[in-house]
């Protein structure tokens, strides 16, 4: 028999235990943000007819959209992101959705990337957006929101950045740049901060822009002001708590998807070299193309893995190997239904813990197995323990070990775990 790959494919990956966990840690105190400015969640499928996502986030994008024939011949594809199935929610059910809707959805999307660090292709992503109304203050809690994310994770030194997709559109007419090479042009200034402006430079050139064309349009990007519409979504930030100096307004940035329509911003960690953890922005047009009535949004999503890596590098993740659970023992055959009880009251007090599977493996195999899972409590019912209705209670991180009654034993399993 030939010997099959067992790697996974490129851009994709394993879950092993201790990751899912860090993951898990990092899920959840985002979705306490998102409860927190009162966000409802959502979920789509992870395949969405062809035709739904091609065409709304720019040509360079849909070029990474996975797409194929399924076995009933229709043409799907994989989900980009999550923003273009919501706006197909909204417009299927958008009668019977509480305006302005407030929606979290966290799942996987996928691109046809080139993998690099913090870039998969088949990566989670986080999304937050609000719809239904074109109000500075809609965009700034979106802001507030993520702001707020970032500092429940832990983080001190970020700054995000503001800009308003008009402004780009208008120097842009300034630069004498031609309407069908505005968005080209957009999605290449998104590339600043990974290449120099020269680069940039030939790759607008090689696509059709004269070099006085770009060099004017990199001049009124260093003289460029914020509008009036971005100066009041910063000052409803700051209303909301987002601190001053974390606010910069930023002409250059471009966010590349073609569906932005005016506020765009991103959050950067100080001293994490792998690019913007989160995005978003306004995107009022979007619904519209596929309800044929216009529902103003506004929303960012995160990048999860980005995230993650710069928790990592800042030690913002619970310590690795901490100790944690239950495992109760079987002594012996005879005693293994005193065990089975035992784990099942303990389970009825809401207290995790496993039980060792099997009733013929030696003790000291069953503690091997515990102290390799890092649990922290090992617990024996042995014959002299049965008779005298007692549990012998191991802490396998101090090596102490003490005989309890029941009510005792929950007692102090309780008392660890708010602890």
């Amino acid at each position: 028999m030939e010997k099959q790959n067992l790697q996974p494919l490129k851009g994709f990956r394993d879950y092993l235990p201790k990751d899912v966990k860090k993951r898990d840690f990092i899920i959840e105190k985002i979705k306490k943000s998102f409860l927190k400015f009162g966000f409802e969640p959502l979920e789509t499928p992870a395949l969405e007819y062809e035709e739904l996502l091609l065409g709304k986030y720019g040509s360079e994008a849909d070029k990474l959209i996975y797409r194929f024939k399924d076995l009933g011949g229709r043409n799907v594809a994989l989900r980009y992101d999550q923003t273009v199935p919501t706006a197909r929610i909204i417009a299927m059910y958008n009668q019977s959705l509480p305006m302005p809707w407030r929606r979290y959805q966290i799942q996987n999307v996928w691109r046809a990337e080139n993998t690099q660090k913090g870039r998969y292709r088949e990566f989670l992503q986080c999304d937050a957006d609000i719809y239904g109304t074109t109000s500075p203050i809609a965009d700034a809690e979106i802001i507030s929101l993520a702001d707020s994310i970032y500092k429940d994770l832990g983080f001190s030194e970020y700054k995000i950045y503001l800009n308003d997709r008009n402004i780009l559109f208008e120097l842009m007419d300034l630069a004498s740049i031609p309407a069908n090479l505005q968005f080209p042009t957009i999605a290449a200034i998104d590339k600043l901060d990974r290449k120099d402006k020269d680069e940039i430079k030939s790759e607008l050139i090689s696509q059709g822009l004269e070099e006085k064309s770009v060099d004017h349009l990199y001049h009124h990007l260093d003289e460029a002001k914020p509008t009036e519409t971005l100066i009041k979504v910063i000052e409803e930030s700051k209303k909301l708590g987002v601190k001053n100096d974390n606010l910069l307004f930023q002409a250059r940035l471009a966010r590349g998807l073609d569906y932005y329509t005016s506020t765009i911003f991103e959050i950067k960690i100080e001293g994490y070299t792998g690019g913007s953890v989160l995005g978003g922005g306004r995107y009022d047009n979007l619904i519209g193309q596929l309800l044929g009535i216009n529902i103003p949004a506004v929303g960012f999503a995160i990048g999860f893995d980005r995230t993650l890596e710069a928790m990592e590098q800042f030690n913002l993740l619970p310590p690795e190997g901490k100790r944690s659970g239950v495992l109760v023992s079987i002594f012996n055959e005879e005693l293994k239904e005193a065990s089975l009880n035992l784990v099942s009251r303990l389970r009825q007090e809401d207290i995790n813990c496993e039980i060792y599977p099997d009733e013929v493996t030696k003790l000291d195999k069953q503690l091997k197995y515990a102290d390799k899972k890092f649990i922290k409590w090992f617990l024996v019912i042995g014959p002299e323990e049965f008779e005298k209705d007692k549990i012998i209670l191991k802490d396998l991180e101090t090596g102490y070990q003490e005989d309890f009654k029941i009510e005792n034993l929950l007692k102090k399993l309780k008392d660890s775990k708010q602890s």
